[in-house]
């Protein structure tokens, strides 16, 4: 069975050869691209079939033939074709363009489809906005106080009419955003100067993919870590400072978002820093400069455009969490800036505004699209100040 299976792939490639070899024979002779197509599809039906068959007869009469004298035989037989048929092949065939074109299209396709979806999501979401409007003022939806979407069946029940005021939904995302970068920023800058100026490339190697696994944590697990540890501990710490502090807080919801986002810090900016060239720091070394001097001086300013889209990569992934906020902080609506009690986020209220059987035609589902909306201003945002900052130093550094 070992020779046959020598043979298949050896005729493989002997009837591939012969393929590009007649084919190039056919097109010089004018012939059109379907009878090319059909005669070296047989050409090479006909070439395989024929060395199978001579592989399969070799197997059964003959088992004393050595392998490696019948691979050699099929290799040598297989070399002049394929040489022969690359000698012959002809860049201008037309189905080499006609496939040029076929992948261009394909291509250009794919990357169509990223803006079709988000043209569609916007659509989307701008109509169920509309019709959130026609029921809540915008000047009560962007500067209202008090977020309290809860909308009674009767005239009668308490809270007949919801309060939809984002201002809060607002600060507690800044606030819970706010406490993850102040300490996972300049945390994950040194970490990633450390890595790519200073470690031992050896201790990189293990150390870079070590941090990157966190990445990979499922944001519950952040979530139980801070309801079981973080917030009892800072409990129990106020207690004994004589502090009240919520069972639910923003600081414990902000430090479980710093060290979900510290990953993408560090290797982003790392392979920022790793990528600059070496010229840079050997002309200042040159210079007398030192290896910190040569960091923080010629590296970090030129990596700065990598280091920038990874501090805003982290702050949209900080500002999109949920899982986190709404076992850590809670799900209350408090227009505060201490992180000592419990708030929610833009995110966090969307989740909870279309749980379960709801009415679409209710202010409070529809509620969850202007928050949608908002978020995706927010990030689009984002991305425009991060684009503006890349090109600022780009043009500084080119």
């Amino acid at each position: 069975m070992e020779a046959t299976l020598l043979v298949v792939l050896a005729a493989s490639s002997l009837a591939a050869a012969g393929a590009v070899q007649f084919g190039a024979q056919q097109q010089a002779a004018a012939v059109k691209v379907h009878q090319h197509a059909a005669a070296a599809a047989l050409a090479s039906l006909l070439a395989g079939s024929l060395l199978i068959a001579i592989g399969m007869v070799l197997d059964q009469v003959d088992r004393r033939v050595p392998v490696g004298l019948l691979s050699a035989l099929i290799i040598a037989a297989s070399v002049p074709g394929a040489l022969a048929g690359l000698r012959n092949s002809n860049r201008g065939l037309r189905s080499r363009r006609s496939f040029e074109a076929i992948a261009h299209a394909v291509f250009a396709g794919c990357a169509a489809v990223a803006i079709v979806t988000t043209i569609g999501i916007v659509f989307s979401m701008l109509a169920e906005t509309v019709r959130f409007f026609e029921r809540v003022s915008i000047g009560e939806f962007l500067f209202g106080l008090e977020w309290s979407p809860q909308i009674a069946i009767r005239a009668d029940q308490a809270g007949a009419s919801g309060k939809f005021g984002v201002i809060p939904l607002l600060a507690g995302t800044m606030l819970i955003s706010a406490i993850a970068m102040i300490i996972a920023t300049p945390l994950g800058i040194v970490v990633a100067i450390y890595l790519s100026e200073f470690a031992n490339p050896n201790l990189r190697r293990r150390l870079k993919p070590a941090l990157e696994y966190l990445a990979g944590i499922p944001t519950v697990v952040y979530g139980f870590f801070a309801v079981v540890v973080l917030n009892p501990w800072l409990r129990d710490i106020g207690g004994a400072s004589g502090f009240e502090i919520s069972s639910e807080t923003a600081l414990a919801s902000g430090l479980m978002i710093a060290a979900l986002i510290l990953p993408f810090i560090i290797s982003l900016s790392d392979d920022a820093m790793f990528v600059v060239p070496d010229d840079l720091r050997a002309g200042s070394f040159g210079m007398g400069a030192t290896r910190y001097e040569t960091a923080m001086q010629i590296v970090v300013p030129a990596a700065m455009p990598g280091i920038v889209s990874s501090i805003l990569l982290a702050l949209s992934r900080a500002v999109g969490e949920t899982m986190i906020v709404v076992m850590a902080a809670g799900l209350a609506a408090n227009l505060t800036v201490n992180p000592l009690e419990s708030v929610t986020t833009v995110t966090v209220q969307i989740v909870a505004l279309l749980t379960g059987d709801q009415e679409f035609d209710d202010p409070k589902t529809l509620a969850a699209f202007g928050l949608g909306l908002l978020l995706f201003m927010i990030t689009l945002l984002l991305n425009f100040i991060a684009l503006q900052a890349i090109r600022k130093y780009q043009e500084r550094y080119e």
